[in-house]
Order: structure tokens, then sequence, then C-alpha cells
């Protein structure tokens, strides 16, 4: 999502207020009208959604956890952590996958059986809002990493640097999605919430989220053939070292 394609909080409220036939105001966000009060609060719901429709690149991060001798095993999450994007947790240290996110189950089955000796890889799990591994305590200098979605999808209007947030408090403040995306949801919301017909407005939405979800990330070239052309050599066919020697 280009720079280009986001706008403020307040330019995003009298855009929507627009199409809905209310007349625009200097800042609708200090406004005290009962319609730019409910448009304020359905802006919020509105990105805390979309934050979790769709692994945004935008809003992606990445964590890391070195262990320590004394570790618990049990770690505290980042402030803006929302969920993690699968088959990105890796042990980088022995170059190996991390294990799960396990069960309920499964957590029981390991520690009954107390693998903690035996050669298992490491395992995790989220519980109580936290990040568990297993073994625990863990080996000492494990070099964990994941990455994960944030629910900081509010921008600072100045950049020193720019802070982010999960919620828009001032209409100075930059909703990071893209403005037709987020202005679409918001008047989906807003007609839905006055009694109004949804069918075009979510009509519309529909169409711009499944274009930005197609289009926001890179794709392969699929080989349905199975050619045998260049490159001949890729990650799933060579070692992680010792090869060309």
């Amino acid at each position: 999502m280009g720079i280009n394609s986001i706008m403020s909080a307040n330019d995003i409220l009298n855009r929507v207020a627009v199409e809905i036939g209310i007349a625009p105001v200097t800042d609708p966000y200090s406004s005290t009208d009962p319609t730019f009060i409910k448009m304020k609060t359905l802006l919020n719901i509105a990105g805390e959604e979309l934050v979790e429709a769709h692994p945004w690149e935008i809003l992606l991060k990445q964590h890391q956890i070195i262990t320590t001798a004394a570790d618990t095993g049990i770690y505290t999450l980042p402030d803006d952590f929302s969920h993690i994007v699968n088959q990105t947790g890796w042990e980088r240290s022995q170059r190996v996958p991390l294990g799960g996110p396990r069960t309920s189950q499964e957590w029981a089955y390991l520690k009954g059986r107390d693998f903690a000796n035996s050669s298992v890889y490491i395992q995790f799990r989220f519980a109580d809002g936290k990040f568990q591994i297993y073994p625990a305590p863990p080996p000492d200098g494990l070099d964990i990493n994941f990455e994960y979605v944030s629910t900081g999808w509010v921008r600072s209007a100045t950049a020193d640097p720019f802070t982010y947030t999960d919620e828009i408090i001032s209409g100075d403040q930059v909703p990071i999605f893209n403005k037709t995306l987020i202005s679409r949801y918001l008047k989906v919301k807003m007609l839905e919430a006055t009694g109004f017909d949804t069918t075009k407005a979510q009509a519309d939405f529909n169409q711009i989220f499944a274009f930005l979800t197609g289009t926001e990330k890179g794709a392969p070239v699929l080989d349905a053939g199975g050619g045998r052309g260049f490159p001949y050599l890729g990650y799933s066919n060579i070692p992680d070292t010792g090869y060309g020697l």
C-alpha cells in the first residue's frame, strides 16, 4: 500500500459523509454531530476488523527470542501482537522449524511423556496470552523467530519517527489501510448501523478487498508441466551448506 493510497481519519470521515449525503465539516473528529460521532466509533471498529481479515504486508513484523538457561520457557508477546503468521516459526541456531502451535492435548502429551531429555525440536503454543516453548526450561542460546500481524493499523501524522497504535483518537492520525478499502468498509458499517440497504456498498467493498488481497504480495511463477528449465536449483533441492564443493 503506497503512501498515495492512504489519507487522514478526518479525510476518510468526510469522504464517507459525502457519499451518504452528509455535508463535510472542517474537523469531523472533533464534531459533536451524532452522525460523525457514530462514524468515529465505526471507523475504529472497521480498522480492528480489517486487521484480522488478512495478513496484510504492511502489518507484518518479526519477533525474536534468545533463550537463556534461567528462562521458564514462557515469554511475553509484543504489545501489538494480533496473531502469528503460520509456518514462520524457526529456531535459527540449529536452522530447524518450530513445532506447533500445539493444542492443549498435544501439550499435555509432551509434558506427560517427558520428552525434555530426548531429541525433540522446540515446540510452541499460545496460552494465557503468552508464548510458551517446550522443553522448559529451554537450552541456552536458542534463536527463536517468527512473524506476526501487528494491531498497529493507525499511524501518527508526523514522523519522528512514526508511532503506531490500534485506535484513532484524533483526526490527523492516518489509518495505514488503503483509503478506498477502509472508506468503503466504513460506508458499509454506517449504512448498516442506520438501517439502510448495504447491498451495493458491500459489493463495492468486496471488490476492492479481493483486488488488494490478490495483488499486495508478489507471486511465484507456477509450472503445471514440471519443466526442466532455469532455474535448475532452488531452496527445495539443495542442502543448507556444502553444495558446489
